[in-house]
């Protein structure tokens, strides 16, 4: 473990100040390594305060530990420090042999981006960034919707951690007081000659602790906490997976639908260039939305042909 992540274990475990002369004895490093591991702590995000004769102590921030979230969940860690997208990270590893249950995460994105190819606001600290590389093997057909698992595994790990109650939006976003705290990318890879899906990328945005947005953003986007949170990032990612992996997918499929706030409402969408208007009236295990529209007729929709526009 680099100097400046046994520093942060330290702080993150103390309530009160921690003197330098204490650190560094705790740590058997110098005064002047300790200085250096705090300024690198400082542009990984971390807000510290110092206080001549106290010491240190962590007022906002944490910090993304592959060790701790490889403990909690069955995968193995990437972080890149300098990340356009974990997106592309997953592809460039997929195309030179990266392995399989690799999840690459990233502090900041600065080409980040969401469903049909809209930019997605990354701020420098207080996001969680991360993408999941698998390979079912499967047909279209047999594929398991994993934006719906992956929606209801983010539900659970934040009510289990935290008992805060989420929403979900069909299909791949996760709201909280009425904002957008996260979103969900889903990418497959296929072989035309077999006909199966080799590989899935499963993008995931969330806003852990963002204290600030842009204008354009303020109404609509929103942060899973305010404040010092209660647990680490590194807890929460950590569950979020282990969730998709050792829970039953029907019981994922269960909260989902449970959780979504879609279902009931009257929603307007667009297809074809056509607006239409209609009742929400079920999601199916794939991820298509039953609509019955004011005419009585039924469509099944499919997430990756439409968005809806008011709910």
């Amino acid at each position: 473990m680099k100097t400046y992540q046994a520093l942060y274990q330290r702080l993150s475990k103390a309530d009160e100040y921690v003197s330098g002369e204490r650190l560094a004895n705790d740590l058997q490093l110098s005064r002047t390594a300790i200085w250096k591991a705090i300024q690198r702590l400082e542009r990984e995000g971390l807000v510290i305060d110092s206080i001549k004769n106290r010491g240190y102590k962590i007022l906002h921030g944490d910090l993304l530990l592959k060790e701790e979230i490889e403990a909690l969940a069955p995968v193995e860690v990437s972080i890149n420090p300098q990340c356009q997208s974990t997106q592309i990270d997953a592809k460039r590893a997929i195309e030179t042999g990266g392995k399989p249950d690799t999840l690459y995460l990233a502090v900041s994105q600065t080409a980040g981006r969401g469903r049909f190819g809209r930019t997605y606001f990354c701020p420098k600290q207080g996001g969680i960034y991360m993408s999941l590389h698998i390979k079912p093997q499967l047909s279209f057909e047999e594929l398991p919707s994993y934006t719906l698992l992956t929606a209801a595994s983010i539900y659970k790990a934040i009510k289990d951690l935290t008992l805060i109650e989420t929403d979900i939006k069909w299909v791949n976003d996760i709201y909280f007081k009425e904002k957008k705290i996260a979103g969900i990318l889903t990418e497959a890879i296929s072989n035309i000659e077999t006909g199966l899906v080799t590989d899935l990328i499963i993008g995931v945005g969330l806003n852990f602790s963002v204290d600030s947005f842009p204008e354009t953003l303020q109404k609509k986007a929103g942060s899973l906490f305010t404040g010092r949170p209660p647990i680490t990032r590194n807890e929460l990612i950590g569950e979020i997976w282990k969730n998709l992996y050792t829970l039953d997918p029907s019981e994922l499929l269960y909260l989902y639908k449970k959780r979504s706030f879609v279902l009931g409402k009257q929603v307007t969408f667009l297809q074809n260039n056509q607006s239409y208007t209609g009742l929400a009236k079920t999601i199916s295990d794939k991820g298509q939305l039953l609509v019955e529209l004011v005419d009585g007729q039924e469509m099944w929709l499919n997430s990756g042909e439409i968005s809806l526009k008011k709910w």
